[in-house]
C-alpha cells in the first residue's frame, strides 16, 4: 500500500500532464502482454512490422514491471502538454549517478540483464543511446498516431477537471481506478509496494494514459514530482475505424454530417479527430461544429491549444429523442 498524505496546501496543486514519452514507454509493455494487446490489436500488429529490425530488449529490461522501475526513464513531464523531445532532454540530463542508482535498485534481488549494464558502466553514453531508440520506435509506432491518442487523453484530463470543480478531491479520486481510495485527507493506492508520501506543497501529478490499463503507476521517490499513472477514460474505442453513421430521424432533421458530428461527440474530440473518424474535412467540420455549438447542442473547452468538443445535455436529449423506437 502507498500512502499519500495532502496537507492543507497539497489539493492547490493538484495538476495533470499528458506525456508522450510515458505513452511510448508503456506501449513496449503492451506488444508483450496479452491483455493489453485485447485493447490495441489493430496497434500492437502495425508496431511489430514497423520495428522488426530495432533491438528493444533495453526498453524492456527498464520497465520489468514486477518491481521498480527506474524513474529516468520516464520522468514526470513539467508542462500539461508535453513535446516528446523535451521530455527525452529531461531524461539526458539525469544525473549519472542517479541512473546507476535507479537502476541498480530495480536488479537489487535479481542479476542485472547485460542490455542494462552500460547504464552503469558509463550513464551518460547509455542514456544517449536509449534516446535515439525511443525516438526511432516513436516515429514509427505512436507518432502516426499521436493526434488520436492525445486527444483522447486530452478527453480525460477534460474530465477529471470537471470532476474537481464539481465535487473536490472526493469526486476526482473516486473514480481514477479501483486501487485508489480517497478519505480523510489520506490517498491510498493498493500496490505491492509500501511507502508514505507527505505531499505538502510538492502536490500531485496526475498521467492519463492509453496503454497503462489494467495496473496504476506511481512515482514517489526523489526528487521527482509525486505521480499517478492511471488508465485514461474510453481506451477501447481509440482505434474504431470511424464514427457510426447518424440515426435516419436525425439526419432528417440536421443533416446527415452534422447528425454524425453530434453523434461522435459522445466523448470529448478536437475538430481534428472528429474529421478523421467521419472521413472528412476538418474545415467542414468545424462549420458544422459551430451551427450544432450555436444551438446549444454541444459544448466546446479549450484545453491548452485544443479545443474540445462534447455533447451538451440538450444535444444528449436530442439524440435519445431520434434513436428512441416508436
Amino acid at each position: 500500500m502507498i500512502v499519500m498524505r495532502f496537507g492543507a496546501d497539497a489539493l492547490a496543486h493538484v495538476r495533470f500532464a499528458i506525456s508522450p514519452l510515458i505513452e511510448t514507454l508503456r506501449s513496449v509493455r503492451v506488444l508483450d502482454d496479452p491483455s493489453g494487446q485485447a485493447l490495441h490489436v489493430p496497434w500492437a500488429a502495425e508496431a511489430r512490422r514497423r520495428t522488426g529490425d530495432l533491438d528493444l530488449a533495453p526498453l524492456r529490461a527498464l520497465q520489468p514491471g514486477d518491481v521498480y522501475t527506474p524513474d529516468f526513464v520516464n520522468p514526470p513531464p513539467s508542462s500539461p502538454l508535453a513535446d516528446i523531445e523535451d521530455e527525452l532532454a529531461a531524461m539526458v540530463a539525469t544525473p549519472a549517478h542517479q541512473i546507476r542508482a535507479e537502476v541498480r535498485d530495480s536488479y537489487r534481488r535479481r542479476p542485472l540483464p547485460s542490455t542494462l549494464e552500460p547504464f552503469l558502466e558509463d550513464p551518460s553514453v547509455a542514456v544517449l543511446a536509449l534516446v535515439q531508440l525511443v525516438r526511432a520506435y516513436w516515429d514509427r509506432t505512436l507518432a502516426p498516431h499521436w493526434p488520436r491518442i492525445r486527444a483522447l487523453l486530452e478527453g480525460d484530463v477534460l474530465y477529471r477537471a470537471r470532476q474537481i470543480a464539481d465535487g473536490g478531491a472526493q469526486r476526482l479520486f473516486a473514480d481514477v481506478d479501483p486501487t485508489v481510495r480517497w478519505a480523510d485527507g489520506v490517498l491510498r493506492i493498493a500496490k505491492r509496494a509500501e511507502g508514505t508520501v507527505d505531499l505538502a506543497e510538492r502536490g500531485l501529478l496526475f498521467v492519463p494514459s492509453v496503454f497503462v490499463w489494467p495496473a496504476v503507476l506511481v512515482i514517489t521517490a526523489a526528487p521527482w514530482q509525486p505521480t499517478i499513472i492511471y488508465p485514461a477514460r474510453g481506451v477501447g474505442a481509440l482505434w474504431e475505424p470511424g464514427a457510426p453513421a447518424a440515426p435516419g430521424a436525425l439526419a432528417a432533421l440536421v443533416g446527415r454530417v452534422r447528425g454524425s458530428v453530434l453523434l461522435a461527440l459522445d466523448r470529448p474530440r478536437s475538430t481534428t479527430d472528429v474529421a478523421r473518424a467521419l472521413g472528412v474535412s476538418a474545415g467542414g467540420v468545424s462549420q458544422h461544429l459551430a451551427v450544432l455549438r450555436d444551438a446549444g447542442l454541444v459544448h466546446g473547452h479549450r484545453v491548452g491549444r485544443v479545443v474540445l468538443y462534447l455533447r451538451s445535455p440538450a444535444g444528449d436529449d436530442l439524440l435519445a429523442a431520434a434513436t428512441r423506437e416508436h
